[in-house]
């Protein structure tokens, strides 16, 4: 029997709203040769080499024909497409900045795609009874925003930068609602926090402060 979880949500919104979903408690992972073990058991007439030798092929040809990019699509599984990302250590670029632009050398296949098909989910939710395993609550800060400011500012002037993780450890938050709350007090100019770099190399430092001319 199945098991699920009640979990506690980020709230996105800062309206101070409690949501919840509900997420299945995760078992054990069946690895390839269980499944093809659990295949030839419950079919009869495959073995389990035999299941593992046709399954090896059906991998190995749909990696060819994603590679080429082509979508599989498997009946009653799913759907298979490709996502591409930038090679390590390459910085996203815009359609109208100065920057180098990318070029086919960049880029990489750094995904997979799955889309399940209708069959798939309605079989698989027959197949379902659930029971609840309990629930499951976010790590609140023990501070008030304006607290939290206050802690962010002075690590920044001991340290000069601070990460999110950095500002996770500092405050108590999720890595979603420190990232948002890093955003909002860059955005705000009289926080007095901004930020240098892009993407991972991302960090967060004190704003210079504008000096008026006498």
């Amino acid at each position: 029997m199945a098991k699920y979880i009640k979990q506690e949500m980020t709230d996105l919104s800062g309206k101070g709203e409690e949501k919840v979903y509900y997420r299945l408690q995760s078992e054990r992972n069946i690895d390839f040769n269980a499944l093809a073990e659990y295949v030839g058991r419950h079919n009869g007439m495959m073995s389990k080499g035999l299941v593992i030798n046709v399954m090896e092929h059906v991998v190995d040809a749909m990696a060819e024909l994603i590679g080429k990019g082509h979508s599989v699509t498997i009946d009653r599984l799913g759907t298979f497409r490709a996502s591409l990302g930038l090679e390590k250590d390459k910085v996203m670029d815009t359609f109208d900045g100065d920057e180098t632009k990318r070029n086919a050398r960049s880029l990489r296949l750094t995904g997979i795609n799955y889309r399940a098909d209708k069959v798939l989910i309605r079989e698989a939710n027959r197949h379902c009874k659930l029971e609840r395993a309990g629930e499951a609550r976010l790590h609140h800060s023990p501070y008030s925003k304006e607290e939290r400011l206050k802690l962010a500012l002075q690590y920044l002037e001991e340290h000069g930068a601070m990460r999110v993780v950095e500002y996770m450890e500092l405050t108590g938050l999720s890595r979603t609602k420190a990232a948002m709350e890093l955003k909002e007090f860059r955005q705000d100019l009289s926080s007095g926090i901004t930020f240098i770099g892009r993407g991972s190399a991302k960090v967060y430092v004190k704003a210079l402060e504008e000096k008026s001319e006498e």
